[in-house]
């Protein structure tokens, strides 16, 4: 594993990100979000986009129509197009009366999906005659604030993961602008607001990401309980299997999907972590992709040099952290190769960075191998 490549983005934290072409858009946890062009090996800043009145939780693109789109505390979200140069937002009726904590567009671009604090998702379409973005809500049966999102490939059902410690598999089929896709390990019968699936890891925690695999026929879920889960519907509807990786590191915060053997995890450890299967059943945690710096301390090694340190009566100075972050790894997304075969992801950090990682699981650390619990 080569080491990353580092842009200084920002000295403030950096809460959502999206790479588009040669462009980089941040939201630097203010109300505004911010697009950077990558000019010779740097991005300089190009525009901002400054309509949001309170903090923008997340951002997306949509690389095909190059639409932009936002939401915000401020319970709204804005869909931008350039016009001649110029960012211009567009009108959406998310009808929340909440924050929005969450959002992304659909793999055929046609719809987008807003998380929120009200306890339900916006599944956001467009009404040509009206010229804005309308809405249909996903309620049922969502008990607390909805924290990520993930789109399966067939464009209708979407993964949720909420603070009511459970994910959760929807149909947002909506009449008129879907076409009913072939039947699928989640069913075949997909009526708006369809519950699919609905897992949790019996532990506890909130689940801070979702995402589907690949072939969209798996589903893997974070919890603040330091844990990776993967539910494997049954085809006949039968019960679901959901298998968990307890872990003794820190919680993480965002994940993708490598491949159908591969995820990739990061959050308050900040580095990314690799968790690998080889039949499907016995998913584990390989180590750590962060490889460019010293290697981490176990917590046992930690605790020693603390000792020692108090019993001559010194104190720490070394405040850096053994990672290329030197905080909180906020997201990871895919930046490079496809949704079978990723060769490169990005990260974004409460550090104010920016990071490319190659992915090559052949060479990685593997400190981690021995905090599993058991």
């Amino acid at each position: 594993m080569s080491n990353p490549v580092v842009y200084d983005i920002s000295t403030k934290p950096i809460t959502a990100h999206a790479f588009h072409q040669d462009q980089l858009i941040v939201c630097p946890n203010t109300n505004e979000a911010q697009i950077f062009k990558q000019t010779g090996g740097n991005f300089q800043l190009q525009h901002t986009l400054r309509d949001h009145d309170k903090v923008i939780t997340s951002i997306d693109v949509a690389p095909n129509t190059n639409r932009i789109v936002t939401c915000s505390q401020d319970r709204n979200a804005y869909v931008w197009t350039q016009e001649g140069g110029v960012w211009k937002p567009g009108l959406v009726l998310l009808r929340i009366n909440r924050a929005a904590t969450y959002v992304r567009w659909s793999p055929k671009e046609d719809k987008f999906a807003v998380a929120s604090g009200a306890r339900a998702i916006a599944v956001c379409y467009f009404e040509e005659d009206n010229d804005w973005w309308a809405s249909k809500h996903l309620k049922r049966p969502i008990r607390s604030t909805v924290l990520s999102l993930d789109w399966h490939p067939n464009n209708v059902l979407l993964a949720a993961g909420s603070a009511d410690m459970k994910a959760r598999v929807f149909s947002s089929f909506i009449k008129g602008l879907d076409k009913k896709p072939e039947p699928t390990v989640w069913g075949d019968k997909l009526p708006f607001n369809t519950v699919c699936g609905e897992f949790s890891n019996g532990r506890g925690g909130w689940v801070h990401s979702v995402a589907f695999s690949p072939s969209g026929n798996a589903l893997a879920f974070v919890g603040h309980d330091s844990s990776v889960s993967v539910a494997y519907p049954a085809a006949d509807g039968g019960q679901a299997t959901v298998i968990t990786v307890p872990t003794a590191t820190l919680p993480y915060r965002s994940m993708i999907w490598a491949n159908e053997n591969q995820i990739v995890a990061a959050g308050f450890d900040c580095a990314p972590h690799l968790f690998e299967t080889s039949n499907g059943t016995d998913w584990h945690l390989s180590g750590s992709l962060d490889v460019g710096r010293k290697k981490l301390s176990t917590t046992s090694s930690v605790l020693n040099r603390f000792k020692s340190m108090d019993s001559r009566g010194q104190e720490n100075q070394d405040t850096d952290l053994a990672t290329t972050h030197q905080n909180t790894i906020i997201e990871i997304r895919p930046y490079a190769g496809s949704r079978e075969n990723l060769t490169q992801f990005s990260t974004c950090a409460l550090d104010g960075k920016v990071a490319v990682w190659q992915f090559d699981p052949s060479h990685l650390s593997t400190d981690l191998a021995g905090l599993k619990l058991q």
